[in-house]
């Protein structure tokens, strides 16, 4: 951590918030919930990407023992109107990401999908309910083919390494160690849609080779406190390889803080998503790539077409 008081303004960059509502006759949809949490649905079949919702506070996360929040797992369920979901992927397995995914599969029916580490998460579910997938090989649940792709984390990882035996909350939150992180791709079948989903600001050099995808979402949590080199790497084996027109920024907002307040982003502290902006605009507008940042609870339509934000201009340079 830093000592640099305060966090980034996110008016600063209210031009990027301009993905629309999808419209009705979207064809598959995606809304952010926070973090990495992401729905993914086309009205009949959905999957969403780790499912965190309980946010404890930052004290709470220091000096206590975690447990998923019931109440705010089943509100923020409701208010995204899910109550059947095919699938639930962990991009890794800290708390931040991981912790409340059992319970979103339990109150969904998903099988909740990710490497040995998700499966000592979900060691209470039902056999059939837990995935441990094979790195490139496509998963088929329900109108999707899942795959996941060795990834990494951005560093430093507070708490690395696998999770090797079953996670009974309360646990501290050393507990939910990183595990197996994953760039997630989403085929949706009928319409050939693809979406990456990279939810750590990490990558393994050529894990993506030869992979597509239009749209990328593209985990910045921690990446403002790297070099420029890391930035280039990073979105050269991610961005670039795929082959992306939109990238999606998400993993910048401050999980500390509750989904019934206002959004903030990561404190200076942990983070400083002023230079992750500067530099990624830099890099979007060098590609032809359109950068966003999602709104909250928002359905949107990310292959839809939407103009291409001028990066050269705005507010928010360090």
């Amino acid at each position: 951590m830093r000592l640099k008081p305060g966090r980034p303004k996110l008016a600063d960059y209210q031009q990027y918030f301009d993905l629309g509502v999808a419209p009705d006759d979207a064809s598959v949809t995606v809304t952010w919930a926070g973090v990495t949490t992401l729905l993914i649905r086309d009205g009949s079949s959905a999957v969403m990407t780790d499912g965190f919702f309980s946010r404890p506070s930052l004290f709470n996360v220091g000096l206590r023992k975690l447990s998923p929040s019931l109440p705010r797992i089943d509100a923020a369920l409701t208010r995204l109107g899910v109550y059947h979901l095919d699938a639930v992927l962990t991009v890794h397995t800290h708390f931040d990401h991981a912790m409340d995914s059992v319970v979103v599969a339990e109150r969904t029916g998903a099988a909740l999908v990710g490497g040995t580490s998700t499966a000592n998460i979900g060691h209470a579910l039902p056999a059939n309910q837990r995935i441990v997938a094979d790195p490139g090989t496509p998963i088929p649940l329900g109108a999707y083919d899942i795959t996941l792709f060795e990834g990494d984390h951005c560093p430093p990882d507070r708490y690395p390494g696998e999770i090797t035996a079953p996670v009974m909350p309360p646990v501290r939150a050393s507990a939910y160690r990183c595990g197996e992180a994953w760039s997630t791709l989403v085929h949706h079948r009928l319409s050939d849609r693809r979406l990456l989903v990279v939810g750590s600001a990490g990558f393994v050099t050529g894990a993506l080779a030869g992979q597509r995808a239009d749209v990328v979402y593209l985990g910045i949590g921690q990446l403002g406190l790297q070099p420029e080199s890391y930035f280039e790497d990073y979105w050269q084996e991610t961005v670039r390889t795929v082959g992306a027109r939109r990238v999606v920024l998400i993993h910048w907002d401050d999980f500390f803080r509750p989904l019934d307040q206002p959004l903030r982003a990561l404190p200076y502290a942990g983070d400083d998503l002023d230079v992750s902006m500067r530099i990624l605009r830099r890099l979007a507008a060098a590609d032809g790539v359109s950068l966003h940042l999602p709104t909250l609870w928002q359905p949107t339509d990310p292959w839809d077409s939407v103009g291409v934000v001028d990066h050269s201009r705005g507010p928010g340079r360090t």
